[in-house]
Protein backbone atom coordinates (compact mmCIF):
# COMPACT_ATOMS: atom_id res chain seq x y z
CA UNK A 1 0.00 0.00 0.00
CA UNK A 2 2.54 2.76 -1.13
CA UNK A 3 1.32 6.17 -2.45
CA UNK A 4 3.86 8.07 -4.63
CA UNK A 5 4.44 11.60 -4.36
CA UNK A 6 2.86 14.07 -6.43
CA UNK A 7 5.25 16.83 -7.19
CA UNK A 8 4.71 20.40 -7.94
CA UNK A 9 3.49 21.68 -11.35
CA UNK A 10 -0.02 22.15 -13.18
CA UNK A 11 -2.92 20.08 -12.08
CA UNK A 12 -1.71 18.30 -8.81
CA UNK A 13 -4.64 18.63 -7.00
CA UNK A 14 -6.62 16.08 -10.26
CA UNK A 15 -3.34 14.12 -10.09
CA UNK A 16 -3.54 13.28 -6.35
CA UNK A 17 -7.01 12.77 -6.93
CA UNK A 18 -6.72 10.15 -9.37
CA UNK A 19 -3.43 8.65 -7.74
CA UNK A 20 -5.99 8.07 -4.51
CA UNK A 21 -9.11 6.61 -6.35
CA UNK A 22 -6.38 4.17 -8.36
CA UNK A 23 -4.40 2.90 -5.07
CA UNK A 24 -8.21 2.53 -3.72
CA UNK A 25 -9.82 0.88 -6.61
CA UNK A 26 -6.78 -1.78 -6.85
CA UNK A 27 -5.79 -2.04 -3.01
CA UNK A 28 -8.85 -2.18 -1.11
CA UNK A 29 -9.61 -5.22 0.44
CA UNK A 30 -12.85 -6.86 -0.95
CA UNK A 31 -14.53 -10.05 -0.09
CA UNK A 32 -18.04 -11.81 0.54
CA UNK A 33 -20.44 -10.28 3.02
CA UNK A 34 -24.08 -10.76 4.27
CA UNK A 35 -27.11 -8.31 4.49
CA UNK A 36 -30.67 -9.12 5.27
CA UNK A 37 -30.34 -13.05 4.19
CA UNK A 38 -29.07 -12.10 0.80
CA UNK A 39 -24.69 -12.63 0.15
CA UNK A 40 -22.74 -9.96 -1.82
CA UNK A 41 -19.30 -10.84 -3.97
CA UNK A 42 -16.50 -8.88 -3.66
CA UNK A 43 -17.81 -5.49 -1.68
CA UNK A 44 -16.74 -3.88 1.69
CA UNK A 45 -18.61 -2.05 4.71
CA UNK A 46 -18.32 1.78 5.05
CA UNK A 47 -16.34 1.52 7.78
CA UNK A 48 -14.08 -1.44 6.32
CA UNK A 49 -13.02 1.71 3.67
CA UNK A 50 -12.82 4.39 6.17
CA UNK A 51 -10.48 2.07 7.94
CA UNK A 52 -8.35 1.43 4.77
CA UNK A 53 -8.41 4.94 3.25
CA UNK A 54 -7.26 6.84 6.79
CA UNK A 55 -4.53 4.59 7.07
CA UNK A 56 -3.90 5.28 3.41
CA UNK A 57 -3.89 9.10 3.80
CA UNK A 58 -1.73 9.00 6.80
CA UNK A 59 1.20 6.92 5.54
CA UNK A 60 1.22 8.94 2.25
CA UNK A 61 3.57 11.64 2.19
CA UNK A 62 1.07 14.15 0.45
CA UNK A 63 -1.29 14.24 3.05
CA UNK A 64 0.64 13.23 6.31
CA UNK A 65 -0.15 12.09 9.47
CA UNK A 66 -2.53 14.50 10.38
CA UNK A 67 -5.41 13.86 8.46
CA UNK A 68 -8.14 12.47 11.02
CA UNK A 69 -10.70 9.96 10.57
CA UNK A 70 -14.02 12.74 9.79
CA UNK A 71 -11.64 13.62 6.65
CA UNK A 72 -11.58 10.62 5.46
CA UNK A 73 -15.75 10.40 5.70
CA UNK A 74 -15.67 13.59 4.11
CA UNK A 75 -13.95 12.31 1.30
CA UNK A 76 -15.69 8.90 0.90
CA UNK A 77 -18.77 11.08 0.46
CA UNK A 78 -17.12 13.02 -2.27
CA UNK A 79 -16.38 9.14 -3.75
CA UNK A 80 -19.80 8.47 -3.60
CA UNK A 81 -21.09 11.47 -5.24
CA UNK A 82 -18.97 11.07 -8.12
CA UNK A 83 -19.37 7.69 -8.33
CA UNK A 84 -16.04 6.39 -7.60
CA UNK A 85 -18.13 3.60 -5.34
CA UNK A 86 -21.62 2.60 -5.20
CA UNK A 87 -24.11 0.81 -2.39
CA UNK A 88 -24.78 -2.93 -3.32
CA UNK A 89 -27.78 -1.57 -5.06
CA UNK A 90 -26.23 0.70 -7.44
CA UNK A 91 -27.20 3.81 -6.57
CA UNK A 92 -24.54 6.72 -5.85
CA UNK A 93 -24.49 10.52 -6.45
CA UNK A 94 -25.64 11.88 -3.00
CA UNK A 95 -23.18 12.56 -0.36
CA UNK A 96 -24.84 10.16 2.22
CA UNK A 97 -21.83 7.78 3.08
CA UNK A 98 -22.11 7.24 6.87
CA UNK A 99 -19.16 5.38 9.13
CA UNK A 100 -21.33 2.41 9.67
CA UNK A 101 -22.02 -1.15 8.42
CA UNK A 102 -23.49 -0.48 4.72
CA UNK A 103 -22.27 -2.21 1.89
CA UNK A 104 -20.53 -0.60 -1.21
CA UNK A 105 -19.18 -1.92 -4.03
CA UNK A 106 -16.85 -0.20 -7.01
CA UNK A 107 -18.31 0.20 -10.32
CA UNK A 108 -16.88 -1.14 -13.54
CA UNK A 109 -15.86 1.98 -14.82
CA UNK A 110 -13.13 4.04 -13.63
CA UNK A 111 -13.74 7.48 -12.91
CA UNK A 112 -10.60 8.94 -13.71
CA UNK A 113 -10.62 12.87 -13.66
CA UNK A 114 -9.69 14.42 -17.38
CA UNK A 115 -7.04 17.24 -17.13
CA UNK A 116 -8.25 20.62 -17.92
CA UNK A 117 -6.80 21.73 -21.20
CA UNK A 118 -5.57 25.40 -21.40
CA UNK A 119 -4.17 26.98 -24.80
CA UNK A 120 -0.30 26.03 -24.79
CA UNK A 121 1.54 28.75 -23.53
CA UNK A 122 5.23 29.61 -24.66
CA UNK A 123 8.31 28.11 -22.68
CA UNK A 124 10.07 31.49 -23.21
CA UNK A 125 12.42 32.85 -20.39
CA UNK A 126 11.10 35.96 -18.72
CA UNK A 127 12.45 39.02 -20.05
CA UNK A 128 13.71 41.40 -16.92
CA UNK A 129 13.41 45.23 -17.81
CA UNK A 130 16.54 46.99 -19.22
CA UNK A 131 18.09 50.45 -18.26
CA UNK A 132 18.09 50.87 -22.78
CA UNK A 133 14.77 49.51 -23.42
CA UNK A 134 12.56 52.50 -25.20
CA UNK A 135 9.95 54.28 -23.78
CA UNK A 136 6.52 52.82 -24.63
CA UNK A 137 4.98 54.28 -27.67
CA UNK A 138 8.05 55.36 -29.00
CA UNK A 139 9.22 53.84 -32.36
CA UNK A 140 12.40 52.58 -33.36
CA UNK A 141 14.70 50.16 -35.44
CA UNK A 142 15.99 47.41 -33.67
CA UNK A 143 19.45 45.58 -35.15
CA UNK A 144 20.37 42.52 -34.15
CA UNK A 145 23.75 42.16 -32.19
CA UNK A 146 25.51 39.08 -31.88
CA UNK A 147 26.07 38.21 -28.65
CA UNK A 148 30.13 38.27 -26.85
CA UNK A 149 30.64 36.45 -23.94
CA UNK A 150 33.83 38.75 -21.81
CA UNK A 151 36.24 36.82 -20.23
CA UNK A 152 39.29 38.38 -18.38
CA UNK A 153 41.82 38.42 -21.16
CA UNK A 154 39.40 40.10 -23.49
CA UNK A 155 38.42 42.62 -20.92
CA UNK A 156 42.14 43.18 -20.54
CA UNK A 157 42.74 43.69 -24.29
CA UNK A 158 39.73 46.24 -24.23
CA UNK A 159 41.07 48.24 -21.44
CA UNK A 160 44.85 47.85 -21.85
CA UNK A 161 46.49 50.11 -24.58
CA UNK A 162 49.90 48.38 -23.78
CA UNK A 163 49.37 46.29 -27.24
CA UNK A 164 48.53 49.28 -28.89
CA UNK A 165 44.98 48.47 -30.10
CA UNK A 166 42.92 50.86 -28.23
CA UNK A 167 38.99 50.16 -29.32
CA UNK A 168 36.79 53.39 -29.47
CA UNK A 169 34.31 53.61 -26.80
CA UNK A 170 31.45 55.89 -25.89
CA UNK A 171 30.22 57.17 -22.69
CA UNK A 172 26.34 55.61 -21.83
CA UNK A 173 24.07 57.86 -20.05
CA UNK A 174 21.35 55.74 -18.68
CA UNK A 175 17.75 56.26 -18.88
CA UNK A 176 16.38 57.66 -15.64
CA UNK A 177 14.43 54.33 -14.03
CA UNK A 178 10.79 55.11 -13.03
CA UNK A 179 8.63 54.05 -10.10
CA UNK A 180 7.05 51.89 -12.88
CA UNK A 181 10.45 50.03 -14.18
CA UNK A 182 11.20 49.32 -10.37
CA UNK A 183 7.99 47.57 -9.76
CA UNK A 184 8.03 45.34 -12.99
CA UNK A 185 11.48 44.93 -11.75
CA UNK A 186 10.26 43.48 -8.77
CA UNK A 187 7.58 41.19 -9.99
CA UNK A 188 9.51 39.66 -12.60
CA UNK A 189 12.64 38.56 -10.64
CA UNK A 190 10.33 37.39 -7.92
CA UNK A 191 8.40 35.08 -10.63
CA UNK A 192 11.30 33.99 -12.30
CA UNK A 193 12.54 32.78 -8.69
CA UNK A 194 9.72 30.97 -7.89
CA UNK A 195 9.84 29.35 -11.84
CA UNK A 196 13.09 27.85 -10.74
CA UNK A 197 12.32 26.50 -7.38
CA UNK A 198 9.66 24.77 -8.68
CA UNK A 199 11.22 23.75 -11.25
CA UNK A 200 8.52 24.50 -14.07
CA UNK A 201 8.95 25.93 -17.81
CA UNK A 202 6.19 28.16 -16.91
CA UNK A 203 3.97 29.62 -14.55
CA UNK A 204 1.01 29.89 -16.37
CA UNK A 205 -0.99 27.00 -15.35
CA UNK A 206 -0.32 27.18 -11.95
CA UNK A 207 -0.30 30.59 -11.15
CA UNK A 208 -2.35 34.24 -13.61
CA UNK A 209 0.54 36.11 -13.54
CA UNK A 210 -1.46 39.10 -14.42
CA UNK A 211 -3.14 39.50 -11.11
CA UNK A 212 0.36 39.57 -9.26
CA UNK A 213 0.39 43.09 -7.77
CA UNK A 214 4.25 44.15 -7.93
CA UNK A 215 3.36 46.96 -5.03
CA UNK A 216 1.99 44.54 -2.79
CA UNK A 217 5.49 42.76 -3.44
CA UNK A 218 7.67 45.88 -2.56
CA UNK A 219 5.20 46.57 0.19
CA UNK A 220 5.65 43.20 2.31
CA UNK A 221 9.19 43.55 1.53
CA UNK A 222 10.08 47.22 3.01
CA UNK A 223 6.63 47.80 5.27
CA UNK A 224 7.72 45.74 8.23
CA UNK A 225 7.86 46.21 12.19
CA UNK A 226 10.64 45.09 14.19
CA UNK A 227 8.73 41.67 14.67
CA UNK A 228 8.67 41.14 10.64
CA UNK A 229 4.86 41.67 10.87
CA UNK A 230 3.34 43.70 7.99
CA UNK A 231 2.28 47.11 8.92
CA UNK A 232 -0.23 48.46 6.89
CA UNK A 233 -0.85 52.08 5.13
CA UNK A 234 -4.87 52.01 5.42
CA UNK A 235 -5.89 51.54 8.78
CA UNK A 236 -9.35 50.47 7.77
CA UNK A 237 -7.96 47.46 6.42
CA UNK A 238 -6.72 46.08 10.16
CA UNK A 239 -8.23 43.40 12.07
CA UNK A 240 -11.04 44.61 14.55
CA UNK A 241 -10.06 45.95 18.06
CA UNK A 242 -12.18 43.23 19.73
CA UNK A 243 -10.56 40.14 17.38
CA UNK A 244 -7.25 41.57 18.12
CA UNK A 245 -7.56 41.83 21.86
CA UNK A 246 -9.34 38.17 21.72
CA UNK A 247 -6.07 36.40 19.76
CA UNK A 248 -3.59 38.15 22.26
CA UNK A 249 -5.56 36.73 25.32
CA UNK A 250 -5.00 33.08 23.70
CA UNK A 251 -1.50 33.67 22.29
CA UNK A 252 -0.23 35.11 25.47
CA UNK A 253 -2.37 33.06 28.09
CA UNK A 254 -2.17 32.82 30.91
CA UNK A 255 -0.04 35.94 30.62
CA UNK A 256 -3.26 38.47 30.02
CA UNK A 257 -4.12 39.98 33.74
CA UNK A 258 -4.04 43.17 32.12
CA UNK A 259 -6.91 42.47 30.24
CA UNK A 260 -9.08 41.97 32.96
CA UNK A 261 -11.06 39.78 31.09
CA UNK A 262 -13.40 37.63 33.56
CA UNK A 263 -12.43 34.07 34.35
CA UNK A 264 -15.58 32.15 34.42
CA UNK A 265 -15.40 28.32 33.37
CA UNK A 266 -15.40 27.97 29.83
CA UNK A 267 -14.19 31.40 29.04
CA UNK A 268 -11.52 30.64 26.69
CA UNK A 269 -13.64 28.36 24.58
CA UNK A 270 -15.63 31.59 24.17
CA UNK A 271 -12.53 33.70 23.03
CA UNK A 272 -12.07 31.06 20.54
CA UNK A 273 -15.24 30.65 18.84
CA UNK A 274 -14.99 34.12 18.40
CA UNK A 275 -11.87 34.45 16.96
CA UNK A 276 -12.88 31.26 14.55
CA UNK A 277 -16.00 33.40 13.76
CA UNK A 278 -14.76 35.86 12.40
CA UNK A 279 -11.82 34.40 10.35
CA UNK A 280 -14.48 31.73 8.93
CA UNK A 281 -16.78 34.61 7.38
CA UNK A 282 -14.39 36.07 5.71
CA UNK A 283 -15.29 36.49 1.78
CA UNK A 284 -11.92 35.27 0.42
CA UNK A 285 -9.31 32.94 2.06
CA UNK A 286 -5.89 34.57 3.11
CA UNK A 287 -4.11 33.07 0.85
CA UNK A 288 -6.35 33.82 -1.44
CA UNK A 289 -8.49 32.08 -4.50
CA UNK A 290 -5.88 33.18 -7.71
CA UNK A 291 -3.26 31.55 -5.66
CA UNK A 292 -4.66 28.03 -4.60
CA UNK A 293 -2.84 26.23 -7.46
CA UNK A 294 0.47 27.77 -6.73
CA UNK A 295 0.26 27.01 -3.04
CA UNK A 296 -0.93 23.36 -3.30
CA UNK A 297 1.96 23.01 -6.02
CA UNK A 298 4.81 23.82 -3.67
CA UNK A 299 3.39 21.18 -1.25
CA UNK A 300 4.71 18.55 -3.61
CA UNK A 301 8.37 20.05 -2.38
CA UNK A 302 7.40 19.00 1.22
CA UNK A 303 9.93 16.24 1.61
CA UNK A 304 12.69 18.53 0.72
CA UNK A 305 11.89 21.25 3.13
CA UNK A 306 14.13 23.80 2.33
CA UNK A 307 13.01 24.48 -0.98
CA UNK A 308 9.46 24.05 0.62
CA UNK A 309 10.18 26.67 2.86
CA UNK A 310 12.33 29.12 0.07
CA UNK A 311 8.73 28.46 -2.57
CA UNK A 312 6.27 29.58 0.49
CA UNK A 313 8.56 32.15 1.35
CA UNK A 314 8.14 33.56 -2.65
CA UNK A 315 4.42 32.70 -2.89
CA UNK A 316 3.48 34.65 0.86
CA UNK A 317 5.19 37.98 -1.07
CA UNK A 318 2.46 37.73 -3.59
CA UNK A 319 -0.55 38.41 -1.04
CA UNK A 320 -2.25 41.56 -0.60
CA UNK A 321 -0.21 43.13 2.88
CA UNK A 322 -3.68 43.37 4.75
CA UNK A 323 -3.99 39.50 3.74
CA UNK A 324 -0.50 38.69 4.83
CA UNK A 325 -0.72 40.54 8.10
CA UNK A 326 -3.71 38.16 9.30
CA UNK A 327 -1.87 35.37 8.30
CA UNK A 328 1.09 36.56 10.42
CA UNK A 329 -1.16 37.02 13.35
CA UNK A 330 -3.46 33.90 13.22
CA UNK A 331 -0.14 31.69 12.37
CA UNK A 332 2.16 33.36 15.41
CA UNK A 333 -1.53 32.58 18.07
CA UNK A 334 -1.65 29.02 16.43
CA UNK A 335 1.74 28.21 17.53
CA UNK A 336 1.94 29.61 20.54
CA UNK A 337 -1.52 28.08 21.67
CA UNK A 338 -0.31 24.68 20.80
CA UNK A 339 3.03 25.16 22.82
CA UNK A 340 1.33 26.38 25.94
CA UNK A 341 0.89 23.62 28.35
CA UNK A 342 -1.22 25.69 30.54
CA UNK A 343 -3.40 26.30 28.11
CA UNK A 344 -7.20 24.63 29.12
CA UNK A 345 -8.43 22.14 26.31
CA UNK A 346 -10.74 23.91 24.20
CA UNK A 347 -12.55 21.33 22.50
CA UNK A 348 -13.34 18.04 23.83
CA UNK A 349 -13.15 15.42 21.26
CA UNK A 350 -10.11 16.96 19.99
CA UNK A 351 -6.85 17.67 20.67
CA UNK A 352 -5.00 21.42 20.81
CA UNK A 353 -3.29 20.91 17.38
CA UNK A 354 -5.98 19.17 15.51
CA UNK A 355 -8.34 21.72 16.38
CA UNK A 356 -6.42 24.41 15.07
CA UNK A 357 -5.33 22.80 11.74
CA UNK A 358 -9.33 22.00 11.64
CA UNK A 359 -10.93 24.99 12.57
CA UNK A 360 -8.71 27.58 10.64
CA UNK A 361 -7.36 25.20 7.03
CA UNK A 362 -10.73 26.14 5.68
CA UNK A 363 -9.94 29.65 6.08
CA UNK A 364 -6.03 30.02 5.08
CA UNK A 365 -6.50 27.72 1.89
CA UNK A 366 -9.87 26.71 -0.36
CA UNK A 367 -10.65 26.76 -3.88
CA UNK A 368 -12.79 29.12 -5.21
CA UNK A 369 -14.24 26.28 -7.80
CA UNK A 370 -14.97 22.70 -5.54
CA UNK A 371 -11.97 20.73 -5.65
CA UNK A 372 -12.26 17.31 -4.30
CA UNK A 373 -9.04 17.16 -2.16
CA UNK A 374 -8.93 21.10 -0.68
CA UNK A 375 -9.77 20.15 2.80
CA UNK A 376 -7.07 17.07 2.95
CA UNK A 377 -4.69 19.79 0.87
CA UNK A 378 -5.12 22.91 3.35
CA UNK A 379 -4.97 20.70 6.31
CA UNK A 380 -1.08 19.43 4.91
CA UNK A 381 -0.62 23.34 4.38
CA UNK A 382 -1.48 24.32 7.57
CA UNK A 383 0.39 22.05 9.66
CA UNK A 384 3.78 22.69 7.94
CA UNK A 385 2.60 26.55 8.42
CA UNK A 386 2.78 25.56 11.92
CA UNK A 387 5.78 24.39 12.46
CA UNK A 388 7.68 26.52 9.82
CA UNK A 389 5.54 30.09 10.61
CA UNK A 390 8.81 31.99 11.32
CA UNK A 391 10.85 31.03 8.53
CA UNK A 392 7.99 31.25 6.13
CA UNK A 393 6.62 34.35 6.98
CA UNK A 394 10.07 35.93 6.32
CA UNK A 395 11.56 38.29 3.55
CA UNK A 396 13.68 35.72 1.36
CA UNK A 397 17.35 37.37 1.67
CA UNK A 398 18.78 35.93 -1.66
CA UNK A 399 16.11 37.28 -3.78
CA UNK A 400 15.82 40.87 -2.12
CA UNK A 401 19.43 40.69 -2.48
CA UNK A 402 19.61 39.83 -6.30
CA UNK A 403 16.58 42.36 -6.94
CA UNK A 404 18.46 45.29 -5.04
CA UNK A 405 21.53 44.40 -6.87
CA UNK A 406 20.04 44.86 -9.92
CA UNK A 407 17.75 47.84 -9.75
CA UNK A 408 21.55 49.16 -8.36
CA UNK A 409 23.14 47.63 -11.87
CA UNK A 410 20.73 49.63 -14.11
CA UNK A 411 21.50 53.17 -12.55
CA UNK A 412 25.14 53.06 -13.09
CA UNK A 413 26.73 54.90 -15.73
CA UNK A 414 29.61 52.55 -17.82
CA UNK A 415 31.81 53.05 -20.88
CA UNK A 416 30.67 50.22 -23.91
CA UNK A 417 33.13 49.25 -26.44
CA UNK A 418 32.34 47.67 -29.58
CA UNK A 419 30.66 44.57 -29.80
CA UNK A 420 30.10 44.98 -26.00
CA UNK A 421 26.71 46.13 -25.84
CA UNK A 422 25.11 42.53 -25.04
CA UNK A 423 24.59 41.45 -21.22
CA UNK A 424 26.51 38.38 -20.88
CA UNK A 425 24.20 37.61 -17.46
CA UNK A 426 20.80 37.55 -20.10
CA UNK A 427 20.27 34.35 -22.69
CA UNK A 428 18.00 36.06 -25.23
CA UNK A 429 18.80 38.18 -27.84
CA UNK A 430 19.33 41.83 -27.82
CA UNK A 431 19.25 44.74 -29.30
CA UNK A 432 20.73 48.16 -30.34
CA UNK A 433 19.05 51.10 -31.23
CA UNK A 434 19.67 53.08 -34.13
CA UNK A 435 20.41 56.84 -33.83
CA UNK A 436 20.79 59.41 -36.14
CA UNK A 437 23.83 60.96 -37.73
CA UNK A 438 23.66 63.94 -35.84
CA UNK A 439 23.68 61.70 -32.23
CA UNK A 440 26.29 59.60 -33.24
CA UNK A 441 28.62 62.66 -34.14
CA UNK A 442 28.15 64.16 -31.20
CA UNK A 443 29.00 60.90 -29.16
CA UNK A 444 31.79 60.29 -31.13
CA UNK A 445 33.48 64.06 -30.71
CA UNK A 446 32.23 64.53 -26.95
CA UNK A 447 31.61 61.48 -25.41
CA UNK A 448 34.13 59.57 -25.93
CA UNK A 449 36.76 62.06 -25.65
CA UNK A 450 36.53 62.16 -21.78
CA UNK A 451 37.57 58.33 -21.05
CA UNK A 452 39.74 58.66 -23.39
CA UNK A 453 41.94 61.93 -22.00
CA UNK A 454 41.19 60.41 -18.55
CA UNK A 455 43.13 57.27 -19.63
CA UNK A 456 45.76 59.49 -21.18
CA UNK A 457 46.50 60.97 -17.93
CA UNK A 458 46.66 57.90 -16.15
CA UNK A 459 49.57 56.43 -18.43
CA UNK A 460 51.05 59.97 -17.75
CA UNK A 461 51.00 59.93 -13.81
CA UNK A 462 51.49 56.14 -13.47
CA UNK A 463 55.09 56.46 -11.61
CA UNK A 464 55.53 52.71 -12.32
CA UNK A 465 56.53 52.83 -16.04
CA UNK A 466 59.74 53.41 -16.67
CA UNK A 467 60.57 55.83 -19.37
CA UNK A 468 61.05 53.68 -21.94
CA UNK A 469 57.92 52.17 -21.22
CA UNK A 470 55.80 55.36 -20.99
CA UNK A 471 57.44 56.72 -24.71
CA UNK A 472 56.32 53.45 -26.56
CA UNK A 473 52.19 53.56 -24.45
CA UNK A 474 51.88 57.46 -25.19
CA UNK A 475 53.56 56.80 -29.21
CA UNK A 476 51.18 54.03 -29.56
CA UNK A 477 48.15 55.99 -28.34
CA UNK A 478 49.33 59.01 -30.73
CA UNK A 479 49.16 56.83 -33.71
CA UNK A 480 45.54 55.51 -32.29
CA UNK A 481 44.05 58.88 -31.59
CA UNK A 482 45.71 61.45 -32.87
CA UNK A 483 42.79 64.27 -31.75
CA UNK A 484 42.79 63.55 -28.00
CA UNK A 485 46.84 63.25 -28.21
CA UNK A 486 47.46 66.86 -29.51
CA UNK A 487 44.75 68.17 -27.33
CA UNK A 488 46.91 67.18 -24.36
CA UNK A 489 50.31 68.22 -25.72
CA UNK A 490 49.60 70.88 -28.81
CA UNK A 491 53.33 72.06 -29.38
CA UNK A 492 56.24 69.57 -29.16
CA UNK A 493 57.50 71.42 -26.23
CA UNK A 494 54.77 70.82 -24.22
CA UNK A 495 55.70 66.76 -24.90
CA UNK A 496 59.08 67.58 -24.18
CA UNK A 497 58.54 69.19 -20.28
CA UNK A 498 57.25 65.36 -19.65
CA UNK A 499 60.72 63.67 -20.67
CA UNK A 500 63.48 66.72 -19.38
CA UNK A 501 66.94 66.17 -21.27
CA UNK A 502 69.50 65.04 -18.11
CA UNK A 503 72.91 67.17 -18.67
CA UNK A 504 75.78 65.00 -19.67
CA UNK A 505 78.54 64.82 -17.00
CA UNK A 506 81.87 65.55 -18.84
CA UNK A 507 84.45 62.71 -19.13
CA UNK A 508 87.17 62.65 -16.59
CA UNK A 509 90.77 62.45 -17.41
CA UNK A 510 92.54 59.05 -16.19
CA UNK A 511 95.26 59.91 -14.61
CA UNK A 512 96.52 56.08 -14.37
CA UNK A 513 96.83 56.07 -18.24
CA UNK A 514 100.35 57.88 -17.82
CA UNK A 515 103.39 55.42 -16.54
CA UNK A 516 104.96 58.99 -14.72
CA UNK A 517 101.81 62.06 -15.12
CA UNK A 518 103.86 64.07 -13.00
CA UNK A 519 107.53 63.62 -14.91
CA UNK A 520 108.98 65.78 -17.58
CA UNK A 521 108.64 64.14 -20.98
CA UNK A 522 111.84 62.58 -22.30
CA UNK A 523 113.20 62.20 -25.58
CA UNK A 524 113.34 58.25 -26.17
CA UNK A 525 116.23 56.80 -27.77
CA UNK A 526 115.87 57.19 -31.31
CA UNK A 527 116.45 52.76 -33.12
CA UNK A 528 117.91 54.03 -36.09
CA UNK A 529 121.37 53.14 -36.92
Amino acid sequence: MEHRIVGPGPYRATRLWNETVELFRTKMPLRKHRCRFKSYERCFTAAEAVDWLHELLRRSQNFGPEVTRKQTVQLLKKFLKNHVIEDIKGKWGQEDFEDNRHLYRFPPSSPLRPYPKRPPYQKDVIKFPEWDDPLPGTSQENIPVRPVVMNSEMWYKRHSIAIGEVPACRLVHRRQLTEANVEELWKTMTLSYLQKILGLDSLEEVLDVNLVNSKFIIHNVYSVSNQGVVILDDKSKELPHWVLSAMKCLANWPNCSDLKQPMYLGFEKDVFKTIADYYGHLKEPLLTFHLFDAFVSVLGLLQKEKMAIEAFQVCCLLLPPENRRKLQLLMRMMARICLNKEMPPLCDGFGTRTLMVQTFSHCILCSKDEVDLDDLLAARLVTFLMDNYQEILKVPLALQTSIEERVAHLRRVQIKYPGADMDITLSAPSFCRQISPEEFEYQRVYGSQEPLAALLEEVITDAKLSSKEKKKKLKQFQKSYPEVYQERFPTPESEALLFPEKPKAKPQLLMWTLKNPFQPFQRTRSFRM
